[in-house]
């Protein structure tokens, strides 16, 4: 088909001429601003649908200051979890009229920076982000400060004045290893992502009486400091050896980490692990070993996936709304697009269930 021969592409003008109305009238009528009739919504409408009209979004954003686009900031694009995020954020964005440009920062602060600023670049009305470092958030103050409203999704942080959706991840990690505790087990290991603390971090978090705040701490060391708190609540000592840190979100990472406390000579009895990839590497280095689950090693993971119901034995987990906690981010960045004059920035916290299912024991005799 030559450029000559090709069908032309329906224009504004001949959507108003179809609907006999003026082409401001039409323009208002397609973009929702201004004042039109309902007569006129109704004629427009069905001459757009006719003539399948497609609205040129880059002359609209110009006139109206807005993209209709939500951009995301995703730290694990390939995570179970983060996948079920961004559906609950892509369907509530769809219902009211949005779309959603979704990048990756792979939980690293450098690559998260550049997606901000590409998100920017493309002019998004507001950004979801779940921040690599939430001690770090200067890229996202700015965004703020520039007009962009952002929405902390699975963390918050004390350095940024933003609405945030998480669970309290402290809370959840402390029901899980004191379930274990109460069972009489004694040597619990924690397999998790952070990287090496340094001395005076550990000082801090091995102080029962220090206060710290969840908008200081990163999902997996909020979920550290709920083991480390189970553990003196139940007036258990906290085995060093028992801290098992991957320094890195890879799944064979915990593999190898969890085949190495396995291998102690006083080995846990009892296994908890942070999320998704870590359960991933933990629970393939005990099928590898032929540990038997629970009457050798009972086992909690964070995070339900489908697929620890599908293994024998079944799981126990941690289950977040995760589609609910991603639907919810979406509404408040909506919320506060919208509203001229929007509530002070709070931070919602999800509930999170503990599910015992078959992977959980008394402690072997």
């Amino acid at each position: 088909m030559t450029a000559s021969s090709r069908p032309r592409r329906a224009t504004l003008p001949d959507v108003a001429a179809l609907a006999g109305v003026s082409t401001a009238a039409a323009g208002r009528a397609l973009g929702g601003y201004g004042s039109v009739s309902e007569d006129v919504r109704r004629r427009v409408t069905e001459a757009a649908r006719q003539l399948d009209y497609r609205a040129n979004r880059l002359a609209a954003s110009v006139r109206t200051g807005r993209t209709d686009t939500i951009g995301v900031v995703c730290a694990d694009i390939e995570s179970p979890f983060f996948a079920r995020a961004l559906r609950g954020i892509s369907d509530v964005a769809h219902e009211n009229g949005f779309s959603t440009l979704v990048t990756n920062s792979d939980e690293d602060l450098a690559s998260e920076r550049e997606a901000v600023q590409l998100l920017l670049h493309k002019q998004v009305d507001g950004i979801i982000c779940a921040p690599a470092d939430v001690k770090q958030v200067d890229h996202l103050a700015q965004a703020q400060s520039g007009g962009t409203p952002v929405v902390l999704f699975d963390r918050v942080s004390d350095r940024l004045e933003a609405d945030a959706v998480i669970v309290d991840g402290m809370k959840a990690a402390y029901q899980a290893v004191r379930r274990l505790l109460d069972l009489g087990h004694r040597r619990v290991a924690i397999v998790t992502e952070l990287r090496q603390p340094r001395e005076q971090d550990w000082a801090r978090f091995l102080t029962p009486e220090a206060e710290v705040s969840l908008g200081e701490l990163s999902p997996s060391e909020a979920r550290l400091l709920g083991y480390l708190r189970a553990h003196w609540d139940a007036g258990v000592p906290v085995r060093r050896e028992m801290v098992r840190r991957t320094g890195t979100y890879a799944a064979e990472a915990a593999y190898q980490q969890t085949k190495r406390v396995l291998a102690l000579k006083n080995p846990p009895t009892a296994i908890f692990t942070v999320d998704n990839l870590m359960t991933v590497g933990a629970y393939r280095a005990i099928r590898d070993l032929g540990i038997a689950v629970p009457d050798r090693l009972s086992v909690v993971a964070f995070d339900d996936l489908d697929w620890t119901v599908l293994v024998s034995p079944a799981l126990s987990v941690i289950a977040q709304p995760v589609y609910e906690m991603g639907a919810e981010a979406a509404r408040r960045l909506i919320r506060r697009l919208r509203d001229p004059e929007p509530a002070p920035p709070a931070t919602l916290f999800m509930d999170v269930t503990l599910v015992e299912r078959e992977s959980v024991a008394p402690i072997p005799t």
